[in-house]
């Protein structure tokens, strides 16, 4: 399933600094503009193998092109449960459907950034999955996804480790990757 353009600037609930709802309603480019807070839904899938996967951003992203990153990632629509979110950006940008249960939500993160024109203010609300197809049934959203790939735990530690210089990951958000894989670890109880 794929939205009507890449490029559709959709509504989205604004929140308060400390991520209560204000009953306001407005365009995500509004948002970004005036750096008023709104939710967005991280997912990261891992298999029982100890790999996670990973997206590379598609090169005609604004924010941080040809990086790696979260498994699959958005905004959360006006009106739109977190978990909603979470199945309908995984559904679009991989092409994989799940099912509510199989999500675990593990925290959220304040996420305060500035990419000039861009404040971007968001509490990314933070679920886990595992992953139990193979690799090659999913089906990227070419508009969103240049790559994906599987990496074990000790490759992900490493290319960490190095995110300063590998251009890699996004290197700001090395706390949070980390976290993320102390997370899955713990999950699989290793």
């Amino acid at each position: 399933m794929q939205r009507e353009s890449f490029y559709m600037d959709e509504y989205i609930d604004i929140v308060t600094k400390k991520g209560e709802p204000t009953g306001n309603t407005v365009l995500k480019s509004e948002a970004h503009k005036n750096g008023w807070y709104h939710n967005t839904i991280h997912l990261w899938l891992y298999t029982r193998q100890g790999h996670i996967l990973l997206q590379q951003r598609s090169h005609k992203k604004t924010i941080h092109p040809l990086l790696w990153d979260v498994s699959a990632a958005g905004h959360i629509d006006a009106g739109e449960s977190f978990i909603g979110a979470a199945l309908r950006e995984t559904r679009e940008e991989l092409g994989l459907q799940l099912e509510a249960n199989a999500l675990t939500k593990v925290g959220t993160f304040l996420h305060e950034t500035n990419y000039g024109t861009i404040q971007d203010n968001e509490f990314h609300q933070v679920y886990i999955a595992e992953l139990k197809v193979p690799l090659d049934a999913l089906k990227p959203l070419e508009e969103e996804v240049e790559a994906i790939k599987l990496v074990n735990f000790n490759e992900f530690e490493l290319l960490l480790k190095h995110s300063e210089t590998n251009h890699h990951f996004i290197a700001t958000n090395k706390s949070y990757y980390s976290f993320i894989l102390k997370t899955i670890k713990t999950t699989l109880n290793l």
